[in-house]
């Protein structure tokens, strides 16, 4: 589900540019670059947590929850500038919207088996 939802959201990057300028803190350069770099990486990562062999599904999931992390401030830049975009017309959805990153960011972990995987390889590495 998450690989598929970034392959459409990694898509619409070049089908709706001005909505996710919004998203763009107003200080960065080029923001037409970064919608179009941070699109493909939405397209390899969705393609990534689809197909990736299981030997590289935790990296994959590592990846996308470090992504997910490196665009929460254009999350909150739009909350602070009070940005229109996506539906998010006023502050209490732009802020409903904040509580979703840590989510993403969970379901990158969880459903790649990163988390699990982490917590394992802990367990074997603490002596006895």
């Amino acid at each position: 589900v998450l690989g598929g939802f970034l392959l459409f959201t990694g898509t619409a990057h070049f089908t709706s540019t001005e909505a996710f300028k919004a998203q763009v803190p107003p200080f960065l350069p080029w923001p037409e670059m970064i919608i179009q770099v941070s699109g493909v990486m939405e397209l390899l990562l969705g393609l990534g947590l689809l197909f990736a062999p299981a030997r590289y599904r935790s990296r994959v999931g590592w990846i996308t929850a470090a992504f997910f992390v490196a665009i929460f401030p254009g999350n909150i830049s739009q909350y602070l500038t009070g940005t229109s975009a996506f539906g998010l017309d006023t502050d209490s959805a732009r802020a409903t919207r904040l509580l979703f990153q840590p989510v993403l960011i969970a379901l990158a972990l969880w459903s790649t088996g990163a988390w699990a995987e982490f917590i394992a390889k802990r367990r074997l590495a603490r002596p006895n």
